[in-house]
């Protein structure tokens, strides 16, 4: 017999590397760095850089999201947001829901292909913005990288493309 008087310990029970719900987007865990354009009809077109984090509990059915850009040349830093995307493996449909460093709020709803590492996303609703009218997001992974694309419409501008970037993970 081991163990504190003479009983034996069991063995610690076995904990699941990732949730089941976030498991078809697990390729996202992790820290992703890369470079981004940004343009709009209303500002002078830009470039950035980024990186982005994707954290998890096993014990929790949702994945943990921050991002910070900054200026390539500067090192200054340009936008942040953080938030928290839960999966719905049933439906392939996904809730996010980001806060920027601008005071912006978005909750989008979406889907994801497991099979195709591409993420869609909507906005159902973008808080705190007099402008801002509606956002798109559309994630991939292709050849091991991450990209994304970013529409925006304002109150004076249809849905236009406002960024795009290419990923590496860390």
């Amino acid at each position: 017999m081991n163990g504190v008087g003479g009983f034996s310990t069991p063995p610690p029970p076995p904990h699941a590397a990732v949730h089941p719900a976030v498991q078809p987007l697990s390729f996202l865990l992790g820290t992703w760095r890369g470079e981004g354009q940004g343009k709009y009809p209303t500002i002078n077109s830009f470039t950035y850089a980024e990186e982005l984090h994707f954290s998890h509990s096993p014990a929790k059915p949702v994945i943990a999201y921050t991002q910070k850009t900054w200026n390539p040349s500067s090192g200054q830093p340009m936008h942040a947001e953080s938030g928290f995307w839960r999966p719905n493996p049933v439906d392939g449909t996904l809730q996010v829901v980001i806060a920027q460093s601008t005071g912006l709020l978005e909750l989008q709803k979406g889907t994801f292909s497991a099979e195709d590492n591409v993420i869609k996303l909507q906005s159902e609703l973008v808080g705190n913005a007099s402008k801002v009218k509606e956002i798109t997001r559309i994630f991939e992974l292709v050849n091991g990288e991450l990209t994304y694309v970013v529409q925006m419409a304002t109150n004076i501008t249809a849905l236009e493309p406002h960024l795009k970037a290419v990923l590496k993970k860390l």
